[in-house]
């Protein structure tokens, strides 16, 4: 990988974001840790199995943040040589956790709900202060879940926006408690457990939207249509960059990946074709917010066409020139210098000759009707140009 890199100055950047996003998951710890024990506690004492299941949910948002703590931590940690593009698929795989036993909480939580309510004889009757205590679930969690979406779109961060929604998911999951210990309250007394099933639900089905996101990114999906429309204008309208192929892009946590061909004039020096690849990098870093990297290929031509496979075909650079030194005659000096240009339909050979020869002009008009001759008969050389460098006085 080449060309330019962008730095991020001290005290800013991932160091930065990592205490921003820790802050706001310590805060979503403590609100968590004091409302599992309320909920746990009375829903034990109030006889609510919707207030016991919802405080369990809570219980794993609590070991969820504590993930998170550790996954932004760890994804913070610079590239190493085991780890060449950094660690910021931590918080991915942590996504992916988080989403999977949200999965596996609710179908657990409905699944027990759903059992109990075949033996609703069984069950006492529910007492007022769960309701006391599923309401200020709700507005706590409801709360908490507007503190870390606004982080999470500051920082970019999808593992945090992901604690976000299984805060919202709870806050959801309450209202539901609220509803179904009213209705036991009311006199229905399977009211607490429907509550509990319907929260399990809710909370499979976040749990699983969470986790494929995260397996996603895992497999190296692509970003849309419309971020790759743009990385490709942004390409092609770089200096020195005819067209762009063969464009790919993958996800890192908040961060993106792109590689792309990029064709240039073939006959440009090897130089020339790197400035122009630096340049094209840089122009989509500064443009792209989210691209973390670049890597640029340069091409002569659109290798997507399978004629331009065939230069890999052709002779290599020592058969070439064993070719055209039989060309020129073992009287002529050697070449100074011999540029090669392999093309889809052929090899272009620039060749730059002494200033003695210049001298001859018999000479000269012999290589130029040789030449011709070889060209109109080899099958490797499409055009052969003869330079002559004029000595000074």
């Amino acid at each position: 990988m080449h060309g330019l890199t962008v730095e991020t100055p001290p005290g800013t950047g991932d160091s930065r974001r990592t205490r921003v996003a820790q802050r706001a998951t310590w805060i979503s710890a403590a609100l968590n840790l004091l409302l599992t024990v309320a909920q746990i506690v009375v829903g034990w004492l109030a006889h609510s199995q919707s207030l016991i299941a919802h405080g369990l949910h809570s219980f794993s948002d609590l070991l969820s943040d504590f993930l998170v703590i550790y996954a932004s931590r760890k994804g913070s940690h610079p590239a190493d040589s085991r780890h060449p593009y950094g660690h910021a698929r931590v918080e991915t795989a942590a996504t992916l956790v988080l989403g999977v036993s949200l999965a596996a909480i609710g179908l657990g939580v409905l699944w027990d709900a759903v059992n109990r309510l075949q033996h609703l004889d069984r069950l006492e009757p529910v007492e007022l202060a769960a309701l006391w205590i599923a309401l200020a679930t709700a507005l706590g969690k409801e709360a908490l879940y507007h503190y870390l979406m606004r982080v999470a779109e500051r920082l970019r961060s999808s593992m945090l926006a992901a604690n976000a929604w299984h805060t919202r998911a709870d806050a959801a999951s309450a209202l539901v408690v609220v509803a179904g210990v009213g209705g036991s309250l009311l006199g229905w007394t399977y009211m607490d457990l429907a509550g509990a099933a319907i929260m399990g639900f809710m909370i499979l089905h976040i749990g699983a939207k969470l986790g494929w996101g995260a397996l996603q990114e895992l497999i190296d999906t692509g970003l849309d249509e419309a971020e790759v429309a743009a990385i490709r204008d942004t390409l092609r309208c770089s200096p020195g960059v005819i067209d762009v192929h063969e464009l790919r892009t993958r996800r890192m946590a908040n961060h993106a990946l792109v590689d792309a061909h990029i064709q240039v004039d073939p006959r440009i020096s090897v130089s020339e074709g790197h400035r122009i690849a630096d340049h094209a990098r840089f122009t989509v870093l500064q443009e792209h917010a989210e691209v973390m990297d670049v890597l640029v290929h340069i091409d002569a031509e659109d290798d997507m066409q399978s004629e331009g496979r065939l230069s890999s075909r052709m002779p290599d650079r020592e058969a070439l020139q064993a070719q055209l030194r039989q060309l020129l005659g073992p009287e002529l000096p050697v070449p100074e210098r011999t540029v090669l240009h392999y093309l889809a339909n052929g090899v272009e050979a620039e060749i730059f000759l002494p200033p003695e020869v210049a001298e001859d002009s018999r000479r000269v008009a012999d290589l130029e009707r040789r030449i011709r001759e070889a060209v109109a008969r080899d099958g490797h050389f499409r055009a052969i140009s003869l330079n002559l460098r004029i000595a000074p006085r």
